[in-house]
């Protein structure tokens, strides 16, 4: 039998597009990027390698090591952002953000973050000014991105919303910038930039920025919290996660592992709280 040309073409849409069917719009998905601690720098615990199978993490990188590549999804088990690194407050997000949203819902996190970086390293416009004066450990996992960090992110959002929702970033820098004060204009840069290349609604989707480590474990960066403070003022449709009380580690730079958990946990709070649900449950 013939096939009618009208329908040849409508079937043929059908097979190009079969992705836009597929998308779910119970997939939240979370961009997630900064420096070091949102890299993740604490060991993963024995705690830490169960997740729930509706929290999932789409990969930035190949990880041959893990068994993932680049722009797949996975079982959120740590490591959330390269290969090697650590526990990240992404980590215990999505298991808080599982923990209290319908079952039907799931969460999906991309991780790209660099150990050491200033916020314009994800400057589209003048990151490679930036990056030609990095170390070359910095370099190195620089390149790990394919030469610029936001671009792998760009690239990965917009691979994970043919699957699903992006609902929110969190972010998590400011230690290589401490008393910058042009940095919450440098943030908006970011932000702004990421809604205007993903399509994304500013009203829609959330900033979350998370402080440094406090002055109350000693942080060495702590003035930065000041700083971060007043980013609602700058970016409207962000909020401010407190770190009082994370626990740090002996460089009073980075979080440990329980403090990684706590922070994590309050990302999830903060965001349940802007989606309208309450948290009932602490993962």
């Amino acid at each position: 039998m013939k096939m009618k040309p009208g329908l040849l073409v409508f079937v043929a849409f059908i097979l190009l597009n079969s992705n836009a069917f597929s998308k779910d719009k119970n997939f939240y998905i979370f961009l997630c990027f900064g420096q070091s601690n949102m890299e993740g720098n604490a060991r993963i615990e024995g705690q830490d390698t169960t997740v729930d199978n509706r929290f999932l993490v789409l990969e930035a990188v190949d990880c041959p090591n893990l068994g993932r590549k680049k722009g797949n999804w996975y079982a959120a088990v740590p490591p959330l952002c390269r290969c090697r690194t650590g526990l990240t407050p992404a980590d215990y997000f999505g298991r808080t953000m599982v923990a209290n949203l319908p079952k039907k819902v799931r969460i999906g996190v991309i991780n790209v973050s660099v150990a050491g970086c200033k916020i314009e390293l994800f400057d589209k416009d003048n990151y490679q000014s930036y990056a030609s004066t990095a170390p070359s450990w910095m370099i190195n996992i620089i390149k790990e991105y394919g030469g610029n960090p936001y671009a792998r992110l760009v690239e990965m959002a917009k691979l994970a919303r043919k699957d699903g929702v992006i609902k929110g970033i969190l972010l998590h820098q400011g230690e290589s910038n401490t008393n910058d004060t042009l940095w919450t204009k440098k943030v908006k840069v970011v932000y702004d930039n990421l809604m205007k290349d993903l399509h994304l609604s500013p009203k829609k989707v959330p900033l979350l920025a998370g402080e440094v480590v406090h002055a109350d474990q000693g942080g060495v960066c702590a003035g930065m919290n000041s700083i971060i403070a007043t980013l609602p003022q700058t970016i409207p449709n962000s909020y401010v996660i407190s770190s009082s009380g994370c626990i740090d580690s002996r460089d009073n730079l980075h979080f440990n592992a329980e403090g990684y958990r706590m922070l994590g946990k309050r990302y999830a709070e903060k965001m349940l709280s802007v989606m309208g649900y309450k948290i009932t449950k602490t993962k």
